[in-house]
């Protein structure tokens, strides 16, 4: 008789692509419209594809939490815990926001925020992005080998560069909104927090913080990367300039890659 796998096994093989019926789920509901998405499946919420999911596979959003469909929801209450994985965070910000929200109305402010945030989602999704948190003027996502792939740190970079250009930066109208950005490669605990009944799905650890001081330090239009992204990403840093941090936590100074946009850029059309 085999033994029952661990709640940390589990999660370990769901972190790394190791579930096959889920990967298979992935690919498949993705070709269905439209987003929002589920988190962890991809099945979608609105439009054909959500309708298709409510009355045919009874997936909805989760009461509890709306990133996750009801089914997937299930996921941490069966498996509570979670696992150690290498994993690529990104976090982007609104530059100046406070500043921003006192020179325009409340609802035109919303409007900006929820344009910012309709554009990078839609950059994430597509690049198999889990999107951890939508917090005030912040978006947090975490590319998992087991979604987005083993090179998992040059499509966070590539979805940096890609939610830059969806605000506007590299066109001729100019960004909509100032947007700073860091991406940063380490491996971090993926699992369930919280109490029964009132539980999230995130990740935790030293390298969580370490992007949310990389964001900080990201001036309007910078991506900042740390070493260990930009390598594992195994990108030319010809165009790219260097820095080095002081990190608050840090010892010794923290070494960056800091992208800005590029002529190639400039030449793409502009986001509608």
């Amino acid at each position: 008789m085999e033994n029952k796998p661990t709640n940390e096994q589990m999660w370990h093989a769901m972190l790394h692509g190791d579930i096959a019926p889920l990967q298979r789920n992935r690919h498949l509901h993705m070709l269905l419209p439209s987003n929002p998405r589920c988190s962890i499946c991809n099945a979608p919420f609105g439009g054909v594809g959500g309708s298709i999911m409510r009355t045919v596979f009874q997936k909805r959003p989760s009461n509890l939490n709306p990133r996750f469909c009801n089914t997937c929801e299930q996921f941490a209450e069966h498996f509570p815990g979670g696992a150690e994985a290498e994993i690529t965070m990104l976090f982007a910000d609104v530059r100046g926001s406070t500043t921003l929200a006192e020179q325009i109305s409340p609802s035109e402010f919303h409007a900006l925020l929820h344009r910012f945030y309709s554009a990078a989602m839609n950059v994430l999704i597509e690049r198999n992005a889990w999107i951890d948190k939508l917090v005030g003027d912040e978006v947090i996502a975490l590319f998992l080998p087991g979604f987005a792939g083993a090179d998992h740190a040059r499509v966070g970079i590539e979805a940096a560069q890609a939610m830059r250009k969806a605000v506007g930066y590299g066109t001729s109208k100019g960004p909509f909104l100032p947007i700073g950005i860091g991406v940063h490669t380490d491996t971090v605990y993926v699992g369930v927090v919280g109490s029964e009944g009132v539980s999230d799905i995130t990740a935790l650890g030293d390298g969580m913080n370490t992007t949310a001081r990389l964001v900080s330090s990201a001036a309007a239009g910078e991506i900042v990367v740390s070493d260990a992204a930009f390598n594992a990403a195994k990108l030319d840093p010809a165009g790219t300039e260097t820095r080095e941090l002081t990190l608050k936590g840090k010892s010794e100074p923290f070494k960056v890659r800091v992208l800005h946009a590029t002529a190639v850029e400039s030449q793409q059309p502009e986001p509608a």
